[in-house]
């Protein structure tokens, strides 16, 4: 395998709440009030839809695609959500310190560090909204592809809260049965104070529509031993996944970065990162060869 290669699931499109648009010049991100199911491909107009979002969107009631029936790819709920503290080149969109609130690992002028990590509050060096959490969730949606999924990226809060904390639930009554549970991605609003009292939209994760908790679970036990008599090792898929997550310094892909910088650091951002831009050039000159090293 090859070093300094994050070996991530294949990636069929995106799911996102509202699209990138193009205003005076300038693409910035627009929120909505539902999910948008995308390929791969982009083109002048924005993201192409995928098909699977005019089929759910069909079954809506009212057209606007709130939910989206899916199931995990694996049992180990942080395999399918990895979050983390990030802070990011805001120019080439690659992550320069990931952190955990304990530990990190950051690119300095004398190459890759293992240091404290207090946070972004705390943190002088990702002070000024340069660092943030920054969560990306694989799923899979539909039947076309056994190993193929969707993925969500977000740096909110709520989201990531509420995301890591039902799968760990769901984990833990399945009996370490997640990737077989029947749910359903759902976008809920809540206002607050730094809202102004405007709806935010952020994900959560249910019980699929019409199934209790333990119907589902007893759904996962019965589909776990399906596959099991059908010869599928779903423990090794959790390991395999582990260690190609495992085979590098940060999990990014270059495809993505300019989505990065485009979805959550658009032009219209104060960039304070300008403050320390000689760094920084010194520190993304580092990147390419201290991705290459192994962990």
């Amino acid at each position: 395998m090859i070093k300094g290669l994050a070996i991530t699931p294949p990636v069929l499109g995106r799911i996102s709440i509202g699209r990138v648009a193009e205003k005076n010049g300038i693409r910035l991100p627009q929120k909505d009030d539902q999910f948008t199911i995308t390929s791969q491909i982009q083109e002048k107009d924005g993201w192409v839809l995928h098909p699977m979002d005019q089929k759910l969107r069909k079954e809506a009631s009212n057209g606007k695609l709130r939910t989206i029936p899916v199931r995990m790819l694996f049992n180990d709920a942080d395999l399918n959500l990895r979050a983390e503290y990030t802070m990011f080149d805001r120019k080439s969109g690659r992550p320069m310190c990931v952190g955990n609130g304990d530990t990190c690992k950051r690119l300095t002028q004398s190459g890759v560090q293992s240091l404290p990590c207090p946070g972004p509050t705390l943190c002088e060096f990702g002070k000024g909204g340069l660092c943030k959490p920054y969560g990306r969730l694989n799923v899979k949606v539909g039947d076309d592809d056994d190993l193929g999924t969707f993925i969500f990226r977000t740096t909110g809060y709520n989201s990531i809260r509420t995301l890591a904390a039902r799968l760990s639930y769901y984990q833990a009554v399945s009996g370490g049965l997640l990737a077989y549970m029947p749910l359903e991605l759902k976008l809920r609003g809540k206002s607050t104070m730094q809202s102004h009292r405007t709806p935010i939209y952020y994900v959560d994760l249910v019980v699929k529509e019409g199934l209790s908790l333990q119907e589902a679970v007893v759904e996962a036990r019965e589909k776990d031993k399906q596959v099991r008599d059908e010869g599928v090792d779903q423990a090794a898929l959790d390991a395999a996944a582990a260690k190609g997550f495992s085979n590098a310094l940060f999990e990014y892909d270059e495809d993505e970065m300019e989505q990065v910088v485009e979805e959550f650091f658009p032009a219209t951002n104060p960039e304070p990162s300008q403050l320390r831009s000689s760094s920084v050039s010194k520190l993304r000159e580092n990147l390419d060869s201290a991705s290459q090293a192994s962990i």
